[in-house]
């Protein structure tokens, strides 16, 4: 899964053979939206997405039952300012711009984006939940630095990175 964050809440999402765009409100200083979504195979609006209580990932499919094209990605919605996509063959990718409940055995395997302000706080949160198995930071220079100084310690086993804005990273 390639994962590129545009600022805000906007990335572009590479994942299950599909390109996924997520868009947050307003535009954004240097980004331009043309260029943004194409080549999209699905542009969806962060704060339109359906929230379903305890999501699951669905089934993968068994080789009788896969043609030649794939299932595009799902994404919903895991509360107020959270998403998740899920795509055939990938981990699971949350995108958090607030705190969400998510559990189950599938949260061990995901990939969390937090979003915005207060990443420290909402990513020890998440951790003394569950671990994920990476935790990327979107966000400040000096909240993605904060956050860093007080997770680092508390990882248990999940990675943690940070995302810089135009720059792709696989995860």
């Amino acid at each position: 899964m390639k994962l590129t964050w545009f600022g805000n809440g906007t990335f572009r999402i590479h994942a299950g053979g599909a390109i996924l765009v997520v868009e947050n409100d307003g535009a954004l200083v240097g980004v331009d939206r043309a260029e943004l979504v194409s080549g999209a195979d699905r542009v969806v609006a962060f704060q339109a997405i359906e929230v379903v209580g305890d999501w699951r990932p669905r089934v993968p499919l068994r080789m009788l039952e896969a043609d030649d094209a794939m299932r595009g990605p799902e994404v919903v919605g895991l509360g107020q300012g959270a998403l998740v996509v899920d795509a055939d063959g990938e981990a699971p990718l949350v995108l958090a711009r607030e705190d969400f409940a998510a559990t189950g055995r599938w949260f061990g395997q995901a990939v969390v984006v937090l979003i915005g302000d207060g990443l420290a706080e909402r990513g020890l949160a998440l951790l003394e939940r569950a671990a994920p198995r990476l935790i990327a930071l979107a966000g400040s220079e000096s909240e993605v630095d904060a956050a860093f100084a007080v997770l680092r310690d508390r990882l248990d086993g999940a990675g943690l990175i940070a995302l810089e804005r135009g720059l792709a990273v696989e995860v």
